[in-house]
């Protein structure tokens, strides 16, 4: 049976946002699906002109089902919202939700393409992608908000002007905690409406190169303090120098987890997030939220995608060894594959050339 279809009859058997009882959820998570092609075993970035080969290909789901699955490997109830066409690359990152179980009660089946794809090429000190997206409707969000009134709205990017306003407002007059991403934006504080945006949310989490761009300061925790002027609670990804979160004026800082060999990471941001948001749902203190998240992004970068983040009884034995993972005495659970790896000997020289015509 093709994936939309039995989606869409799963709806029809009542699990749907029309659900009249609906249990609560711990996060609603809005976000689109991506299918991350990740290449890695590279020597270098490719030139105009040339071509560069690389050593290992994965084909991993990615974008907003990252922080999904990790949330869900947390045991916490997890909605996503998103979009899904009947291309190939939303058909295989279906097969995986449907494989682990995901919840799909706020999923949109289109029986037309709607293709997210991201090339990412890998290096141990970080990635960057090639991306492209089709365009999708927005969708009623306040709806859902009354309707299900999750205990966080995890919102997976940066969003600003007069309809996320509204949206914040109606989250706020319900009592739901509003979290924000930050995700590459080409903005800054100076941007129209984005210090409304930050001022509307309850916490938000930008990495370092994110929070460096909207306030035009290089430094993390002056940073962080001015953000922490429009959002109260701010915390901010520092990749293999820990994490750092500002919050009623007070500072605080996790050291990362020592990490012998990194082999992508892409994930991590979105790893650490279900980590921070697992601690801060169950009232833990801010430093301990840190901790968890430093160690789901640490786990994260061990493997392809989000293949080797902890389950939550793997976490919680790993915080009680946190300061032999820091010293690199302890050691990380692995986990199976969520994707399709190959990974081949070079036979081609990876600084060679394509013979231009």
């Amino acid at each position: 049976m093709n994936i939309s279809k039995l989606t869409l009859h799963m709806w029809e058997n009542g699990i749907s946002m029309k659900s009249t009882n609906p249990e609560r959820y711990d996060v609603i998570h809005l976000g689109p699906y991506f299918c991350d092609l990740i290449i890695a075993g590279l020597a270098d970035l490719p030139q105009l002109g040339n071509e560069i080969y690389g050593t290992e290909l994965h084909m991993v789901p990615g974008g907003a089902f990252n922080t999904t699955y990790a949330l869900q490997r947390l045991e916490l109830k997890t909605g996503w919202i998103s979009d899904f066409g009947s291309d190939h690359f939303s058909q295989f990152v279906l097969e995986k939700i449907k494989e682990l179980g995901i919840d799909t009660t706020f999923f949109k089946i289109h029986d037309h393409h709607l293709c997210a794809l991201s090339v990412a090429f890998s290096f141990q000190h970080d990635r960057g992608f090639i991306s492209y997206m089709d365009p999708c409707e927005p969708w009623n969000l306040i709806e859902i908000l009354e309707t299900y009134r999750p205990r966080i709205f995890l919102v997976g990017g940066l969003e600003y002007g007069p309809a996320f306003l509204d949206f914040a407002s109606a989250a706020r007059q319900l009592g739901i905690t509003l979290v924000m991403d930050c995700q590459y934006r080409d903005v800054s504080l100076s941007t129209p409406g984005v210090v409304e945006a930050l001022s509307s949310v309850d916490l938000f989490m930008p990495n370092c190169c994110e929070a460096f761009r909207l306030t035009g300061i290089h430094d993390t925790a002056e940073s962080a303090r001015i953000l922490a002027q429009f959002t109260p609670h701010v915390v901010i990804k520092i990749g293999r120098e820990g994490s750092l979160a500002y919050s009623q004026g007070n500072v605080t800082r996790a050291l990362p987890i020592h990490i012998p060999k990194v082999m992508d990471t892409t994930g991590a941001g979105d790893s650490f997030n279900a980590g921070y948001l697992y601690g801060f749902l169950h009232g833990a203190p801010i430093e301990t939220c840190l901790k968890y998240a430093n160690l789901m992004g640490g786990a994260c970068v061990t493997g392809f995608g989000v293949s080797q983040i902890p389950n939550r009884s793997q976490l919680e034995m790993l915080i009680g060894q946190y300061d032999q993972m820091v010293a690199g005495t302890g050691e990380l659970p692995r986990q199976p594959s969520l994707g399709l790896d190959f990974s081949i000997s070079p036979v081609i020289n990876p600084s060679s050339e394509r013979a231009k015509p």
